[in-house]
């Protein structure tokens, strides 16, 4: 077994000839552990480890004698094993792309399952959970509930699969994107097609989102402190987005994603401090006077119909998130012996344990609390404020903003972080060479003040919350169901094969009659429009 280690850790020399029949492109040699997989920041990664845990050793100055360039075949023990096949066709098929090891989000490589817990956190728990009650206002308690919970199994379960489509012991290949995964399950066109554009508006609508709701929060914030007693000029609205957008550009500098994981674990705990805070002080404080409970309904039945689907919408809108899973977990190390999706699995159970234990608090204390008269813009926490700002003291008030508008500023930063590794890659393709730190600077703040541009001129985009919800639904419960099939091919006819087809199936034709219902409503109801005049 000495031999074969040795075997297996000597770097293979490049060359042009073919090898065991297959031309190989030269490329510079890569030293990585035996059984690697896919880790293409490794040729840069000052933090590997080898196979044994030992950091590696400096390279001695006295100089060797050149070795015998290594066919495949010798790269595996001589004696036949029932682990042989995988390990040679892992190393047949690893191929090393030095351009990830140049891009934000595959940069770095030495997360770990805490890492993965604060990122998982703090995406999937955030402002969307203040607008659960008002889904409750058209499905009731009973029928709330339970789609609530149907909800979290599905995405529990979906991300679960997505966790395990992550890497392929099969070819060696870490998928690490969400529209690397698609391309390579349904093809590359078709999997830009279904994809990119639901991807794109999660990341960029959701950063303008959080700029529309920080900068409201703060001039909130701001308020509550300064009191009766604050004789200076307020600013505008305007002005407060101005000042959550340079804050949040100011973040965003930091290079890649694991160097945000600090960010993260403040966002995840401000995220689960202002949750609980909300719904205790609106449970402490007692049920409003006159508070109804029964559902609201419409003239007629097209009516009910169109508002019981923006409703599962906008639960949907609350369990958002599964486009940074893969992100989240490339940037662990991986191997056939220490596979990411074991530590990262293990974050997920934490983090979903608590966003389990503020969202159905959330919902169902917020909905006893309020009824009917909850405000749909805003949910929960304008409730707050428009019921309780005289009874409950300024120190939780001004508190609970203040957690609000940090949790918005960490979430900027790893919804932001796919649409920076987008625009770096178009450059890094085009020029074979890393971006130099002003022009990744320039595209951080361009990113930015495009989504404060586009949240001054569409300041009502956050009340959209079930079309939202019907456009992101297949990314989180449709998708990784037929990426399972396609990549994973269970057995027809299979518990596997028939829960992911019926789930998949189910989720693309939800997310049609969603948005269908949602553009409805919001023509029938109307929304408070307002082109570059926020409020």
């Amino acid at each position: 077994m000495a031999e074969a280690k040795e075997i297996w850790s000597a770097p293979i020399t490049p060359r042009t000839t073919s090898v065991v029949g297959t031309p190989v492109v030269a490329s510079p040699p890569v030293s990585c552990p035996p059984s690697q997989l896919h880790s293409p920041s490794l040729t840069r990664s000052p933090l590997l480890q080898s196979e044994n845990g030992d950091a590696p050793h400096p390279k001695s100055k006295t100089p060797k004698t050149p070795r015998t360039p290594l066919r495949i075949s010798n790269l595996t023990p001589r004696f036949i094993t029932p682990l042989g096949s995988p390990v040679r066709k892992a190393l047949r098929f690893t191929k090393l792309d030095p351009q990830d090891a140049w891009l934000p989000i595959t940069e770095s490589r030495n997360g770990n399952q805490y890492y993965a817990a604060f990122h998982t956190l703090c995406s999937g728990i955030g402002i969307q959970a203040l607008v659960l009650p008002v889904a409750l206002t058209v499905l009731g308690w009973t029928w709330g509930i339970i789609s609530l919970t149907l909800a979290f199994i599905w995405q529990l379960y979906t991300l679960w699969l997505l966790v395990n489509l992550h890497e392929s012991v099969e070819h060696g290949v870490r998928y690490c994107r969400y529209l690397q995964l698609c391309g390579a399950t349904f093809g590359e066109k078709v999997g830009k097609l279904l994809a990119l554009f639901p991807i794109l508006y999660l990341s960029a609508g959701t950063c303008t989102t959080l700029i529309i709701i920080g900068g409201s929060t703060a001039r909130t914030f701001y308020e509550v402190v300064c009191g009766d007693s604050c004789t200076a000029k307020p600013m505008t609205t305007v002005e407060w987005y101005l000042v959550f957008t340079c804050a949040a550009v100011v973040l965003s500098q930091l290079p890649n994603l694991n160097s945000i994981a600090g960010i993260s674990l403040i966002g995840a705990v401000t995220a689960v401090g202002y949750c609980t805070s909300i719904w205790i002080t609106s449970v402490a404080e007692g049920a409003l006077d006159g508070v109804n409970y029964d559902p609201i309904r419409g003239e007629n039945s097209v009516e009910n119909a169109f508002g019981v689907l923006n409703a599962l919408g906008i639960i949907a809108f609350a369990f958002r998130g599964h486009n940074l899973i893969l992100e989240i977990q490339s940037t662990m190390p991986s191997s056939e012996k220490h596979p990411s999706h074991v530590p990262m699995w293990k974050g997920v159970k934490v983090s979903y344990t608590l966003i389990a234990a503020c969202l159905f608090p959330l919902t169902i204390g917020g909905y006893w609390a309020y009824g009917q008269l909850i405000p749909s813009n805003g949910g929960m926490l304008t409730a707050l404020y428009q019921f309780h700002s005289h009874d409950v003291s300024r120190f939780v008030l001004g508190l609970t903003s203040f957690f609000v508008v940090v949790n918005a500023l960490c979430s900027f930063q790893i919804y932001g972080m796919p649409a920076f590794d987008d625009m770096e890659s178009q450059y890094t393709t085009r020029m074979k060479k890393p971006c130099p730190w002003w022009l990744r600077a320039l595209i951080r703040l361009f990113f930015g003040f495009m989504c404060f541009f586009i949240g001054v001129a569409v300041p009502f985009l956050s009340q959209l919350a079930g079309l939202i919800g019907g456009v992101a639904l297949p990314v989180t419960f449709a998708y990784p169901c037929f990426m399972w099939l396609k990549t994973k091919k269970p057995k027809k006819y299979s518990a596997m094969w028939g829960l992911n087809w019926f789930l998949g199936t189910l989720g693309v034709c939800l997310s049609v009659v969603l948005i269908a219902a949602s553009l409805y409503v919001i023509i029938d109801t109307g929304v408070n429009v307002s082109f570059f005049n926020p409020q």
